[in-house]
């Protein structure tokens, strides 16, 4: 059975830099998916439901519910190895309620825990900024970013903190040190 951990964030929280920094300490028993890339490979890819996707992005808006999970649960399905860290994904209250019902309905993947990076809104404004990459890390986008992950995640910590699922890492210190018990908190719950 793979084991999934879902590492959630602010933009600039760091969330992909540190599951792809276990996934590489771990590579014989880790895989790390964003939802981010798996989407932006579809842009890349240059077909319709990319083109799609790309405008979304660029508006900072969400993708649609449906591209997003077949995105996720080809992924889990084709994952290479029997820990799964996925970051950036749940992103509303409808994708959360959607996974976790795609999850019920089968035995191949279970739900470890979800793993919130906690960082305070003006540290990860200076980090999207900061970097500005390309067309999504202006202001606009920026606060239309993190209104997008603010508005569901009240009710999201609710659901899977009842559910026992929920444990949060303080991102705001250097990233080998979030990265440490990060990786010693997913082992630590890996069953089997």
């Amino acid at each position: 059975m793979k084991q999934l951990f879902l590492i959630i964030g602010a933009p600039g929280s760091g969330k992909t830099t540190d599951a792809q920094a276990i996934a590489k300490r771990n590579a014989d028993r880790v895989v790390h998916y964003s939802t981010g890339d798996l989407l932006r490979e579809e842009v890349v890819s240059g077909s319709e439901r990319g083109k799609l996707i790309g405008s979304i992005i660029a508006k900072g808006d969400l993708v649609p519910l449906d591209i997003v999970i077949q995105t996720i649960i080809s992924a889990l399905t084709n994952a290479s190895r029997d820990i799964v860290l996925i970051d950036g994904y749940p992103r509303s209250i409808e994708q959360m309620q959607a996974l976790h019902t795609k999850l019920a309905e089968q035995k191949e993947v279970e739900l470890v825990k979800v793993i919130e990076v906690l960082v305070s809104e003006q540290v990860a404004k200076e980090r999207v900024l900061g970097r500005a990459r390309g067309a999504d890390d202006d202001v606009e986008v920026f606060n239309n970013r993190m209104r997008v992950f603010l508005e569901p995640l009240s009710e999201m910590r609710a659901f899977y903190g009842d559910k026992g699922l929920l444990h949060t890492i303080n991102g705001e210190r250097t990233i080998e040190e979030i990265v440490e018990e990060m990786n010693t908190y997913v082992l630590s719950q890996v069953k089997g």
